[in-house]
């Protein structure tokens, strides 16, 4: 009786010490910088100057009809970018966007396959694609129409994505200047001689975009 009593006391102890470490930690995990964490959506309060996509936290993601039942998507897993932000804002900055174009990803391995074939994207001879901005079209505070040459195959075609500043302000992690944005667009991939498979798979790619692109504190 008397082991049975200790060990309860012994389990009760446990689990003190153990919620008071699982709260210490976590309060350590959570200051207060970051559950007051805010941005700003003005562009002005952006340091100028050169910023690279973060590779933790970002997404693009392609998706198409399929026979009609519904939007087949991929995603890319390798991707970089550089982001030169200017004085002007969105107006006056410029991205320049580079996708490992074999890093594609259906959750299919098989249509992986297919995909970076030269039925389709041809990664043996063209490795990459690449979006170069050439125009900036504002539509609202902090929103616009981003045009610019997008390469997939070795053929160049002009493509315009609705584009949203999503803010501004230092990471309270990392401490680096950090902002955030999110677009879409759509593109005809008849026109970089991506034919294959039409009509079962739709000629009309969505695009969907989030991105974050960071720089280090000055000094």
């Amino acid at each position: 009786m008397k082991r049975i009593v200790a060990r309860a006391a012994f389990a009760r102890t446990f689990s003190t010490v153990f919620a008071a470490a699982t709260l210490t930690l976590a309060a350590a995990c959570t200051p207060l910088q970051v559950v007051t964490h805010s941005v700003s959506p003005t562009e002005a309060r952006v340091p100028v100057g050169q910023y690279t996509l973060d590779p933790h936290h970002w997404s693009v993601i392609f998706d198409v009809d399929h026979l009609k039942y519904s939007r087949f998507t991929m995603r890319f897993d390798r991707v970089n970018a550089q982001l030169d932000w200017n004085p002007g804002g969105l107006d006056k900055s410029h991205v320049d966007v580079t996708i490992d174009a074999d890093s594609v990803d259906t959750n299919v391995p098989i249509l992986d396959r297919l995909v970076k074939s030269d039925s389709m994207f041809d990664v043996a001879r063209y490795p990459q694609m690449r979006f170069v901005s050439t125009r900036f079209e504002r539509t609202g505070d902090a929103h616009g129409t981003l045009t610019g040459d997008l390469t997939i195959r070795g053929v160049t075609q002009p493509v315009t994505l609705d584009v949203t500043f999503n803010g501004f302000a230092p990471d309270p992690l990392t401490r680096q200047d950090t902002l955030g944005f999110s677009a879409e667009g759509r593109f005809s991939r008849a026109k970089f001689g991506l034919a294959t498979w039409y009509p079962a798979v739709g000629d009309d790619v969505h695009v969907r975009i989030q991105a974050e692109f960071v720089r280090p504190p000055a000094g």
